[in-house]
């Protein structure tokens, strides 16, 4: 069955936007867990806008699902990612200034730089995924990488739902089809929530995990944190 990992990243922009320690990050990632979460991702940034270098070394210990880290894997993150070994870690190609991310890579033109950071995470026994665009020939040239997994960009597939969902499911279908032929594991990610999480899975039961922040993180704040977990579980737990 899919899993559900929490991206808390937003639990960290509302405590930057004040100083201090609240809401404690920390403590987000064990409540998340501890209400049901299979996993919980960050996603770090150079200028740590939301989650912190030191976040996620404070965070590490306390998971004991699954732990993924996302991120470009300048010199920096890669060594963030060593030194902290997570069970997963998922490259993604954003910007410095990039608000959150906007695109998969190309795994063709990058191929060489990717097989290179995949070896280095591989050789350390962190699973490692590309975070790609909904095309079967970036599938195709990430399994050629060495990655373990591909997330699907999801953004393109939200923004299509509310009107069109069976045209707004197709490109990831086929893609999500060509991952598996590759022997490849699939996550998917941005944008999904608790009007098309399960259209989405329905669609393509093999999705190994999806990683939910702002949609989760802005939900509870009208049903609670734990209550919230609990729909995003209903919506994934469906075979």
């Amino acid at each position: 069955m899919t899993k559900l990992s929490v991206n808390i990243n937003k639990v960290a922009t509302i405590r930057n936007a004040r100083g201090g320690k609240m809401p404690d990050v920390t403590l987000a990632a064990v409540n998340c867990e501890k209400f049901g979460a299979e996993g919980i991702t960050v996603h770090p940034r150079p200028d740590e806008r939301h989650i912190r270098y030191s976040d996620v070394r404070e965070i590490r210990p306390l998971i004991t699902t699954e732990f993924n880290i996302e991120g470009n894997p300048i010199q920096s993150f890669i060594d963030l990612v060593l030194e902290v070994k997570p069970h997963q870690v998922t490259l993604v190609p954003d910007a410095a200034d990039a608000i959150t991310s906007n695109a998969g890579w190309n795994t063709i033109k990058h191929r060489d730089f990717l097989t290179e950071v995949c070896k280095e995470f591989k050789d350390a026994g962190i699973r490692t995924s590309i975070f790609i665009d909904p095309k079967p020939e970036m599938a195709e040239a990430a399994a050629l990488c060495g990655c373990d997994r591909v997330e699907l960009y999801t953004e393109p597939y939200a923004e299509l739902f509310p009107t069109d969902p069976a045209a707004a499911i197709a490109p990831f279908k086929a893609t999500a089809e060509r991952v598996r032929e590759c022997g490849l594991g699939l996550n998917a990610g941005h944008d999904l929530n608790l009007d098309n999480l399960e259209y989405f899975i329905r669609n393509i039961p093999w999705t190994d995990e999806v990683s939910i922040g702002h949609a989760i993180i802005s939900d509870a704040l009208y049903m609670g944190l734990e209550q919230t977990i609990k729909a995003y579980l209903s919506k994934v737990k469906i075979f």
